[in-house]
């Protein structure tokens, strides 16, 4: 295999080319042939009519990989034989291969392709897509075309045609490389025709199979001292020669080191570092990517004229002192580096100057430029070198990008791209980073090795501050990926209408690391006089498989998220804001128009959660708790005074009189009134119990007077998602928060303990026991619970090669009384109608929004940028305004 290390050419694609033009007879022995394809490609068939192309296509690739000119023809026209329709044909067949080019998927063209212009559009077609442009040559015969052709009746045009289509095919063989074709498979006659096989190879940068953990390190230049110390802190065991040197370096719990390149240059020992990490790669331990310090020395090394500067010298001076054999090794290694690499599944992308997403897994000259050297603004800096393209704030992709090229003095994640050159060799540090942990760990230089041209600190990026959201992240139709449930896409009207609302009432979207999702009521119940019963949410996670469940008491307040920072130096080195925190609704809107009042429950949660020890025992600066506010009318009011009270008053005024009035009248001896009297005494009595149940969530408060706040989730720290964790242990962490805040504040306490039971859905004395919790509670005017499995994200029984479906995080009962005010005053009348609604659209958002949720909070722990973390929370909102009924 041989590649040049020249940055305009691709990458090496699995094999030699099998480029064979030789014009000779036709073989009389058909030979097999092994026909080398990427995975990624554009294959141009090229043969006369007749030479058996379109029969060779479907012989050896799917039907939907291939795009044939007759096909485009007929589409255009309803006639695959009309000539005139060529030019649209033609058109329409480059729009498909370009379409499928941009979707990464292999694709063969089916035409005569015998004329340079006609492959000439193709092959730039594969050059802006980057991906590589193959010919297979079906060189058959006219003969044989000929005779072809005379058994079809839609091929009336004489031989001629198929003897100057010959004659331009043998034109073209010497030429197709020059072309611009990658490979050139030529064969020659029917037999060999007959014999190939077409063997698809995987690109060589292609490794998503290969899935960690990684240990990435950045920008070494020559730093073997340092780069043995960081290898050593990270675990690994150095191996030494005879002589002491270190050839090799065996990972720890089977991790695999990653090179960013630039390895080479301006540091004391090149062949040392080369040594060690060839020794790595050669050996399985480790990966490496090419810098554009390796590929000027490989062309230095290969005799190539290049200007010896930016530390080139030390290296060639150091390996001229090393033995011949060594020296070409080191060329080898060099000129047989991959310019990028797709790690995890396509998660990852590792290169030395960046990447962005279009170039991930293509394989040409520009991605390979791009790789080694970045993209420049064509201007230079004060210092004389150029400015580099800010590529990584305009990124927006899937993949996490690490790399190298450009020193910065600290390396910090931006838009899912992270630089890794800390100037080792200009007295900084030399850092990787271990992957999936996201987790930085770096060691000092041990001096100055090289002084820098531009002061190391110039090339700090930006804070979070300075990484705005686009409009492009959230407009339109969005799909987004979860880790729970998959894709979960969002209708672009429903976007719309969340982005009205983020962008004029909602907070900052730095703080919105969450919104709480939706939650499904329990099936309905067909016992006498209810709607929903504890038996049914039971039952149905029984049916589930899930034994394990918490009953947990359901506060009638508002849903309310609290962001709680330890202090203001917490806040504002997460989520790039200063001050105490802040509390939001489920459409993040700040809860509390008064911000003093804000900054004192805030304040005495946090005070709560010191005293508990919680900061310390979860390592965080910061707590981002899930809760309700209480009372209902503190955040509500207006709904209370304008939907309940006014239904409320309404019966008040009105059914009193009816009663008097039907009572008067059957005084004065008018019959057949006794059922529309005892009717309407029911109404009287439900209206009046209607408007005791809201009031019981209604009571007056002055400052911090009269508020409480039932805290009974905590949803995420530094670096961890805690929602993931049991929910009992979460319910230990906030009896402690309460017992904190009650100790401190004995006569008004803030925090309220949200009481629960366990339940074990298999045992009836246990399911009994829960029944018989709730109808306490809802008989003392309490909402009801919620239901949940304990150990809270369950999945169902996994099929085949599929993760079993995600069960129902929570399952609301509400008692007889609450669902009064929500379905009026009478809806006891109403049951067998009620009975009919209709769950599975409710059940399915709340499932959305949950999967969503907890993508959000896996993507803040694991340090994603704003962009990330906000894409989920963002979706959560829009899915709000799906149509559903709300009384759900």
């Amino acid at each position: 295999m041989t590649e040049s290390t020249d940055p305009t050419s691709t990458d090496p694609i699995g094999t030699n080319s099998n480029t064979d033009l030789s014009t000779g007879p036709e073989p009389t022995a058909s030979a097999p042939r092994r026909l080398p394809v990427t995975d990624l490609a554009l294959v141009v068939l090229v043969g006369t009519s007749g030479a058996g192309k379109s029969s060779f296509a479907r012989r050896h690739f799917a039907a939907t990989q291939v795009i044939s000119s007759d096909f485009c023809r007929g589409l255009v026209s309803d006639d695959e034989n009309d000539q005139s329709a060529s030019a649209d044909a033609f058109e329409l067949l480059h729009y498909i291969v370009g379409k499928r080019l941009a979707a990464g998927r292999l694709t063969v063209v089916d035409a005569t392709n015998v004329q340079p212009a006609a492959r000439k559009q193709l092959v730039a077609l594969a050059r802006e897509h980057d991906v590589l442009p193959i010919a297979i040559v079906l060189d058959v015969p006219p003969g044989v075309c000929i005779a072809r052709n005379r058994t079809r009746p839609d091929r009336d045009f004489g031989p001629q045609v198929v003897q100057r289509q010959h004659r331009e095919l043998r034109r073209s063989l010497n030429g197709l490389e020059r072309e611009g074709f990658r490979r050139v498979h030529h064969l020659r006659g029917e037999a060999e025709v007959a014999a190939a096989e077409i063997v698809v190879e995987r690109r060589w940068n292609d490794l998503r199979d290969r899935t960690g953990p990684f240990d990435i390190v950045g920008d070494i230049h020559g730093c073997r001292a340092e780069l043995e110390t960081l290898l050593d802190k990270l675990g690994y065991l150095l191996v030494r020669d005879a002589q002491g040197r270190p050839v090799d370096a065996v990972p720890p719990a089977g991790r695999t080191a990653v090179f960013v390149g630039d390895l080479v240059d301006r540091g004391p020992d090149t062949p040392g570092v080369l040594r060690l990490v060839m020794g790595m790669v050669g050996a399985g331990h480790a990966l490496c990517v090419p810098g554009n310090h390796e590929n000027k020395l490989g062309r230095a090394l290969s005799g190539r004229q290049v200007t010896v500067s930016h530390g080139l010298q030390e290296s060639l001076d150091q390996l001229a002192a090393e033995p011949p054999e060594f020296v070409a090794e080191v060329r080898a290694f060099i000129r047989d580096l991959v310019s990028h690499y797709l790690l995890d599944e396509g998660r990852l992308v590792v290169c030395h100057a960046g990447l962005p997403e279009k170039y991930h897994g293509r394989t040409s000259g520009r991605v390979r430029s791009h790789a080694l050297y970045g993209d420049t603004t064509g201007e230079t800096d004060e210092y004389g070198l150029p400015v580099r393209y800010p590529w990584a704030e305009e990124y927006r992709g899937k993949a996490l990008v690490v790399y190298g090229h450009t020193p910065v003095p600290v390396p910090s994640f931006l838009n899912n791209t992270i630089c890794l050159d800390t100037g080792a060799v200009f007295g900084g540090s030399l850092t990787a980073l271990r992957y999936p942990e996201r987790e930085l760990v770096g060691v000092p230089a041990e001096q100055e090795w090289y002084a820098p041209v531009r002061p190391l600190a110039s090339e700090a990026p930006g804070g979070r501050e300075g990484r705005p959201l686009d409009l492009a992240d959230v407009a339109g139709r969005r799909v987004v990926e979860t880790a729970l449930h998959g894709r979960i896409a969002v209708r672009e009207e429903n976007a719309a209408a969340a982005l009205e609302v983020m962008s004029r009432f909602a907070l900052d979207p730095r703080l919105l690391a969450y919104l709480p999702p939706t939650m499904a009521p329990s099936p309905t119940s067909r016992r006498e006089g209810y709607l929903e019963h504890p038996e049914e949410a039971f039952g149905a996670y029984l049916a589930a498989g899930v034994r394990e469940v918490v009953c947990e008491e359901k506060h009638m307040g508002s849903r309310a998220v609290l962001l709680v920072a330890r202090d203001a130096v917490s806040l504002e080195q997460r989520f790039g804001v200063t001050g105490p925190g802040a509390i939001w609704t489920r459409t993040g809107r700040a809860f509390l128009d008064d911000r003093e009042l804000t900054e004192a429950v805030l304040d005495r949660v946090r005070a709560a959660a010191e005293s508990a020890g919680l900061f310390d025992e979860l390592a965080t600066g910061w707590l981002l708790l899930d809760a309700e506010l209480l009372p209902w009318s503190l955040k509500a009011v207006e709904l209370l005074r304008r939907q309940y009270a006014a239904v409320g008053a309404a019966a008040g005024a009105v059914l009193p009189e009816v009663l008097d009035a039907l009572r008067l009248a059957t005084e004065r001896g008018m019959g057949g009134l006794a059922e529309l009297t005892e009717r309407q005494r029911r109404r009287a009595a439900d209206a009046t119990a209607f408007t005791a149940a809201y009031q019981r969530y209604c009571w007056p408060t002055e400052g911090l007077t009269g508020i409480r706040l039932a805290p009974f989730q905590v949803l995420a720290a530094e670096g961890a998602n805690l929602a993931v964790r049991p929910h009992d242990r979460h319910l230990e962490w906030l009896d402690r928060l309460v017992a904190a805040d009650a100790a401190a504040h004995p006569a008004e306490p803030l925090l309220r303990t949200t009481g629960r039971r366990l339940v074990d859905t298999a045992d009836e004395a246990s399911t009994a026991a829960a029944t018989a919790w709730w109808e306490e509670l809802t008989a003392a005017g309490g909402e009801g619970m919620v239901v949940k499995p304990l150990a809270s994200v369950v999945r169902g029984a996994a099929g085949e090669g599929r993760p079993g479906r995600l069960i129902q995080p929570g399952l609301k009962v509400r008692g007889r009384e609450y669902l009064r005010i929500i379905y009026g005053p009478d809806y006891t009348e109403h049951l067998a109608v009620l009975r009919g609604r209709v769950l599975g659209h409710k059940q399915s958002l709340a499932l959305r929004e949950f999967a969503l949720g907890m993508e959000a909070l896996d993507r803040l722990a694991s340090g994603e940028p704003l962009w990330r973390v906000h894409e989920p929370v963002f979706a959560v909102l829009a899915l709000e305004s799906e149509p559903v009924d709300p009384r759900l």
